[in-house]
């Protein structure tokens, strides 16, 4: 896993697919709240004066000079739910993110949410 001090590093890389094609670039870091590990990370896609952001899952990444590798491919991380400009993941559009990447959602045991922007 990635230790915390590194990852506020990265801001500002870019962030790369398996096959090296730029997605967008790095922004900030949403960890799992039961183990406070980072698990997504959100890019800055699109043109400077069109952009958005979204979250792509961090679980196998590679980091390199000046970038950061992630699994998933440009097409969908680009085509994932995007953020409001600014605002952080609200705790009702959790559930879609991991749908979206095909992974299993489940809230914490009291129902709270799963993600928190670190």
């Amino acid at each position: 896993m990635f230790e915390a001090a590194d990852i506020r590093e990265w801001r500002g890389s870019a962030v790369l697919d398996p096959e090296s094609n730029k997605i967008g670039t790095f922004d900030a870091v949403y960890v799992d709240t039961a183990s406070d590990d980072p698990t997504f990370a959100t890019v800055t896609v699109g043109m400077p004066t069109r952009h958005r952001s979204v979250l792509v899952p961090l679980a196998g990444a590679v980091v390199g000079p000046g970038y950061v590798r992630v699994k998933h491919f440009r097409d969908q991380v680009k085509n994932a739910p995007a953020l409001a400009d600014g605002a952080e993941l609200a705790a009702d559009d959790e559930p879609d993110i991991f749908r979206h990447y095909d992974l299993e959602y489940q809230p914490g045991a009291t129902g709270e949410r799963r993600l928190a922007r670190g």
